[in-house]
């Protein structure tokens, strides 16, 4: 059976996966994009945007990008939260079609969790979002059938995720701990008390000052 796996999720010192106050204009709240300035000079993520300011960069030489690659390999169908998708309120605007332009990063299938379904869109380049109001078993499982034999990704917001994580469905998680308290937002880890306890957990802090803390089902 197909893995689920989540990556790249940036959490701060104090657990917070996002800021508060998410707007059109501040997608993460006022955390801005500092649980994300490790990822977005990585070749993985120049590469995925189109822009190859550092084409000149070995990615194996670069230990965030070793982290960061990982996250586009094997993967058939992604599912994310509706705070992922769009800011509060997008359900309302039927020309919302996400954050990403005209050709979406993902080139899968997507499955987008939301109270608010609306018809699927299709977009250039592979990605394909469905909206979904199911129970979060019911929507990996078609998520699996699409993925066709791969892997899905999970990914996010936090909140979805950590239901995923609090209903024992996720085989790996990474995330990438960033030295800044945020103070407010959404935590990852409410409700998960003694979750490493079923992984195996493995660190390593780079010279972004990131720590980057990986989770692996344990076997057996």
């Amino acid at each position: 059976m197909s893995l689920v796996r989540a990556h790249n999720i940036g959490i701060s010192l104090d657990g917070f996966a996002t800021g508060e106050g998410l707007s059109l204009e501040a997608p993460f709240g006022h955390a801005g994009h500092r649980l994300m300035e490790w990822f977005f000079p990585t070749a993985t993520f120049q590469g995925a945007t189109g822009n190859r300011e550092r084409v000149d960069v070995d990615p194996a030489a670069d230990p965030d990008d070793v982290f960061a690659r990982r996250a586009w390999e094997g993967i058939g169908a992604e599912i994310m939260g509706a705070g992922k998708f769009g800011p509060p309120g997008w359900q309302d605007d039927a020309d919302w079609t996400g954050w990403w332009g005209e050709e979406p990063p993902f080139h899968t299938p997507t499955f987008v969790l939301t109270h608010q379904p609306r018809e699927s869109i299709e977009m250039k380049g592979g990605t394909t979002f469905h909206f979904r109001n199911a129970p979060i078993e019911e929507v990996l499982a078609e998520a699996r059938e699409a993925a066709d034999g791969q892997d899905v990704r999970l990914g996010g917001g936090p909140s979805s995720l950590r239901d995923y994580l609090a209903a024992g469905l996720v085989d790996h998680l990474h995330v990438a701990v960033t030295p800044i308290i945020l103070g407010r937002g959404v935590r990852l880890w409410d409700g998960l008390e003694a979750l490493q306890d079923g992984y195996d957990v493995e660190s390593t802090t780079t010279p972004s000052g990131v720590t980057h803390v990986t989770f692996d089902r344990k076997q057996g």
